[in-house]
């Protein structure tokens, strides 16, 4: 074969290559999210097929519309119970509940995710000192109560890409600043893409300096005030 076609050969099928594995790495989360997005369907067309049937009501007929209804009405719930929560007989239910062994540890592990959490459980995106003489490590705080050291709180630094695990420090609040833009999506979003984005382009903002930041104290006097 001859060296020219030999390289055209090889160059074509190069680029060939790196345009399926393009079109793979963009089709990926497309993919994912609709099989998720389906699997959630089928869940719910389950559970509102259940629930209807046994009190009577045939749905066999219009699927999708009970589904939806199925999952209007489970909006309303929910609105209804995340008002409820903040009374007082919420909190007497949540008591009860505690004391069934393994409650308050998937309560817990669900709370991760919340990202509606206010006052000392808001979950904050933060700056401390980093592990080297100089910089700063984004970590998380899932709650700004005091830790055992006074004058300190507890940040949590994710691994990436999966950020399933980490270490916890307890950080002198002086030494903690408050990335108020970003939340625990967004800094999830940091984590998985390992560095390759910036939070400051995932958050669509321009970087600041140090001295930008509002300090752990000073959004903590706010917050109470």
């Amino acid at each position: 074969m001859p060296q020219k076609l030999k390289y055209f050969f090889y160059s074509s099928k190069s680029h060939v290559l790196s345009i399926i594995i393009k079109g793979l790495f963009w089709l990926a989360p497309i993919v994912a999210v609709t099989l998720i997005v389906l699997w959630i369907y089928d869940n719910i067309s389950s559970l509102t097929s259940f629930l209807f049937n046994s009190i009577g009501f045939n749905i066999e007929s219009s699927p999708f519309l009970w589904t939806i209804f199925g999952v209007l009405l489970l909006g309303v719930i929910a609105y209804i119970v995340g008002i409820f929560v903040e009374t007082r007989l919420g909190d007497v239910i949540e008591k009860v509940y505690r004391k069934i062994p393994g409650y308050a540890t998937i309560k817990e592990l669900i709370d991760i995710f919340n990202t509606s959490k206010s006052g000392e459980k808001k979950v904050l995106v933060v700056l401390i000192r980093g592990f080297a003489q100089e910089g700063y490590n984004i970590g998380l705080m899932y709650s700004t109560k005091q830790s055992i050291l006074k004058d300190h709180y507890t940040v949590t630094l994710s691994m990436t890409p999966i950020p399933n695990g980490g270490y916890m420090f307890e950080v002198h609040k002086d030494k903690i600043f408050v990335i108020e833009e970003a939340t625990f999506d967004t800094n999830l979003q940091y984590l998985l893409s390992m560095g390759v984005k910036s939070l400051a382009e995932i958050l669509k903002i321009e970087p600041k300096k140090l001295d930008e930041f509002r300090t752990l104290e000073s959004f903590l006097q706010e917050t109470k005030a």
